[in-house]
């Protein structure tokens, strides 16, 4: 049962997606076009490309087991100390929720594909350039403009699910999965602490989400979840974990892109100070859905966030991210190489055009480039809130996600206070994430559970 594009166009994807993951799809592309649209053959295709093996000279090693992928992670600090009061720690709950919403608005008009993308054989980074400057409001240092001379000249459109989030129109958070997952973490830790696993994640998407709010991934898990459960027996069966890892990876050749990395931010604010504690909820969640490199990037940037509500240096940050995914997976690998880059120039459009040309052979919403784009904006920023999301903005790929995450991060580690103004006060202190009980919500409201949830646990 497909679920986010046709059968045919899943299984060419998962035509890239094995040849990532390091097998030999040699003749693979031709069997996919011989299928046509023959659903019987499109599935012997698929049957033949699951069975594959990883090829002996694959350089990498990838589990996706929590207990194995820290066999294989590099030492770090599993929990930070500090000595914030009360005032301090709120100023920064607030801070990392403010600031996701600032740099999911900044990004949501150009979730489109000119900017993520390309057009024409200009990559998505520049065509971000040119709608500034045709908006006579380059460098970035606002919200994106409605109207740009790039309209006429280029034929570009801004995202029309971006409406509400323009400089001429923006007065809230407008709704966006990048929120909806922030909120329904908040709850999970609200109802249930510390003691849930990935099922109850299923139950809670299928109990808030519509099947319209999933994208790619989450939407096969989704389709996936529900062959395994039902309304009126929804005990888990015996076989739990074999038949999560069915839902994770049938029919899902999207379970190493980018959608379980935007789903922690709750989780980590919860875990805050305890990065090894939040990539941990992060991989629970995240293996509903991915394996691999697209569960690393759920935990890398859970223990990212809940470092930077203590840790202030932005390389380290990024180290205890690093810290707790295997060493030698390619996320980690490009994750370095991201920060490499960032850390030889001080020129942005020279970071953000090397970035593209290093990493454009992914798909624009896979975990690993967006996951180096978001490194290298911290590093690059060093602290600077609207250097770090509009780096990770004008980078292109997913925009709204990337700058949600760098201005999470960014938020937690120099609070609220320290926001610039003219990014946090056109949302009013509210945000709109179409889940009940958050549609409206004031930000505020959001950032004080997360700290009382955060004491809770912390008391454990």
């Amino acid at each position: 049962m497909a679920g986010w594009d046709s059968l045919a166009a899943l299984v060419r994807i998962e035509v890239k997606q094995r040849e990532e993951e390091g097998c030999d799809v040699t003749g693979f592309d031709r069997k996919v076009e011989e299928a046509g649209d023959d659903e019987a053959r499109l599935l012997q295709v698929y049957q033949e490309l699951a069975e594959l093996p990883v090829r002996a000279e694959f350089p990498y090693s990838e589990p996706s087991d929590l207990t194995d992928i820290r066999a294989q992670r590099p030492d770090g600090p599993r929990r930070l100390a500090s000595e914030w009061t009360d005032d301090m720690w709120r100023d920064k709950f607030y801070g990392a929720w403010l600031g996701r919403a600032v740099g999911c608005a900044l990004g949501k008009p150009l979730e489109n594909l000119p900017f993520m993308l390309g057009m024409d054989g200009r990559p998505g980074w520049l065509n971000v350039k040119l709608w500034f400057e045709g908006a006579d409001a380059w460098p970035i240092g606002g919200y994106v403009p409605n109207e740009s001379r790039a309209r006429q000249t280029y034929g570009m459109e801004l995202a029309p699910w971006g409406a509400e989030s323009v400089r001429e129109r923006i007065r809230y958070m407008e709704t966006d999965d990048d929120i909806r997952y922030t909120v329904l973490g908040l709850e999970m830790l609200e109802r249930k602490g510390l003691d849930w696993d990935t099922w109850d994640v299923g139950k809670l998407w299928h109990e808030k989400l519509t099947y319209r709010q999933v994208c790619t991934a989450e939407t096969q898990a989704y389709l996936n979840f529900a062959r395994i459960t039902s309304h009126s027996k929804g005990g888990r069966p015996e076989n739990v974990r074999e038949k999560l890892d069915w839902v994770r990876t049938y029919l899902n050749p999207y379970r190493e892109w980018i959608g379980a990395q935007i789903r922690v931010d709750a989780y980590a604010y919860g875990a805050a100070g305890h990065p090894e504690l939040a990539a941990e909820l992060a991989h629970r969640d995240a293996s509903l859905s991915h394996v691999k490199n697209g569960i690393y990037g759920a935990m890398f940037v859970a223990a990212m966030i809940a470092a930077a509500f203590v840790e202030r240096d932005a390389n380290r940050i990024v180290d205890i991210g690093l810290s707790e995914i295997p060493a030698n997976c390619r996320l980690a690998h490009d994750v370095r190489k991201g920060v490499e880059i960032a850390r030889s120039t001080d020129d942005q459009v020279e970071l953000v055009r090397r970035l593209w040309d290093t990493f454009s052979h992914y798909h624009y919403v896979h975990t690993n480039n967006n996951a180096a784009l978001v490194a290298a904006s911290l590093v690059f920023a060093d602290g600077d809130f609207e250097k770090g999301i509009a780096t990770a903005v004008l980078g292109g790929w997913d925009t709204d996600c990337n700058g949600a995450t760098v201005g999470s991060i960014l938020g937690a580690q120099i609070g609220a206070a320290k926001l610039p103004r003219k990014w946090t006060e056109p949302l009013q202190d509210t945000l709109y994430a179409e889940i009940p009980g958050y549609h409206p919500i004031a930000i505020s409201e959001c950032a004080r559970r997360s700290y009382e949830v955060f004491k809770k646990l912390q008391s454990r």
